[in-house]
């Protein structure tokens, strides 16, 4: 039997840049600011055992956010077969199995980073804020949303306190969905949920996260969507200091959060909810019997003689006078109108924001500009896709806050450190791509 003598299964300066998985883990592993990290769990460690260096279990775990891996025993898998993973990792040999963590070893250290959650966030953090220094126009647009993920648990346990096994922090969410058929007729769509709510804040250009907190499935978008702004301005004022806008689905529809944007210099691109049950328009202050308005911030007047319905367009925010400008469609590019010659009405209509702030918002809700600013929301859905797909949590259960809270931040982690070793490797169009072409 012949035998080629062999060392390695591969080298770092001929195959590394050229496998798609193993590029991204590396990158990843390279850019990752987790120095102080690591010699913190280090010294904790001390003279124990060190059957399993940290940073290579460190290192496997990153690994099993990069590859998607629902559970330990794929990621533990995938170290066995793998040899070059091995090598990326740490694990001693490249032909040695036996320097594989098995599951115990890895939930367990799993477990001890659990204790450490804060200090992931703060790699996220980190990694966020470096990209604000890296992109010049980053952070001025933000969009939020929030999506679910199931807990492992079918129910909630009895017991009070967490034991690691037992289900205490996730509840079941619902939403409900409604609209209209072609026919008239009214729809509803009910969805449940038994889990978790990420309430994540991204950036709406380049698609990458900025900040996240994670409630129960039954959180409401408006109260932690609140209480993530209150968080981000305390311990990162920057982040609502360079934010121009705010786009969000009507889940965030809130006349407080939008005074509260407001007040902070940034303006509100968000849908509204119908929330009017009996009228259908309102006379508009100061020209009752003339103007009109209805729940879609349009503002209207009805021809003297035949009663016709005129909406009034969009002429921009006025903000000395903190109102928006309407004006009369005749007048502003020729509208046809069989009472123009004898149109009394007033061309050119100021609608002060406090009318209602929620429906009057500094970006006109009819004018291209808002149109234009709430298509760029898709960006947190995709964002939400990548958490799904490219890291598993459409599979992946997670069984209390804990580990929710540690699984978001290593994900996010992971995107916003490709983005910026993208930047850094001269190749921004890698950006948003997760997965690398070979």
């Amino acid at each position: 039997m012949a035998i080629i003598p062999q060392t390695t299964l591969f080298s770092w300066e001929d195959d590394i840049e050229n496998l798609g998985d193993l590029e991204r883990l590396d990158a990843t592993l390279a850019n990752l600011p987790d120095e102080m990290f690591m010699r913190k769990l280090e010294n904790e460690r001390g003279r124990g055992r060190d059957d399993y260096p940290v940073r290579a279990m460190w290192n496997a775990v990153i690994a099993m956010v990069v590859l998607g891996h629902r559970r330990f025993a794929d990621a533990i898998r995938e170290l066995r077969r793998n040899a070059q993973l091995r090598e990326v990792c740490g694990f001693g040999a490249v032909g040695s199995v036996a320097s594989v963590p098995g599951p115990d070893n890895m939930s367990r250290f799993v477990g001890k980073l659990e204790g450490h959650k804060e200090d992931i966030q703060d790699i996220f953090i980190a990694q966020s804020d470096r990209l604000y220094g890296l992109l010049p126009d980053f952070g001025e647009c933000l969009a939020i949303d929030s999506k679910w993920v199931w807990s492992l648990a079918n129910g909630r346990s009895g017991r009070e306190d967490p034991d690691g096994r037992s289900e205490t922090d996730a509840e079941w969410g619902r939403k409900e969905y409604r609209g209209v058929r072609g026919d008239g007729t009214e729809w509803c769509r009910t969805e449940k949920c038994f889990g978790f709510k990420a309430h994540v804040l991204v950036d709406a250009k380049y698609e990458l996260p900025v900040a996240f907190v994670n409630s129960s499935a039954s959180g409401n978008d408006t109260v932690w969507g609140k209480e993530l702004f209150e968080a981000v301005e305390k311990a990162r004022p920057h982040v609502i200091e360079k934010c121009r806008f705010l786009l969000a689905d009507r889940g965030y529809d809130d006349t407080a959060l939008i005074l509260w944007l407001k007040e902070r210099g940034v303006k509100a691109v968000i849908d509204k909810r119908d929330m009017w049950k009996a009228e259908t328009e309102k006379p508009l202050p100061g020209h009752e019997g003339v103007f009109y308005y209805n729940e879609r911030g349009e503002v209207f007047c009805y021809a003297k003689e035949s009663g016709e319905r005129h909406m009034l367009r969009a002429a921009g925010y006025e903000e000395k006078r903190d109102a928006l400008r309407k004006e009369c469609p005749v007048s502003m590019y020729g509208a046809s109108c069989k009472e123009a010659d004898t149109c009394t009405y007033c061309k050119n209509v100021r609608v002060p924001l406090g009318t209602d702030p929620r429906i009057f918002t500094q970006v006109d809700r009819q004018g291209y500009k808002w149109k234009r600013l709430y298509a760029a929301r898709t960006a947190v859905e995709r964002v939400n896709s990548r958490l799904d797909v490219s890291f598993g949590f459409e599979t992946r259960r997670v069984r209390g806050m804990n580990k929710m809270d540690l699984f978001t931040a290593l994900a996010f982690s992971v995107m916003d450190t490709l983005a910026v070793a993208s930047i850094l490797s001269k190749k921004p169009e890698r950006m948003r791509s997760l997965v690398w072409a070979a």
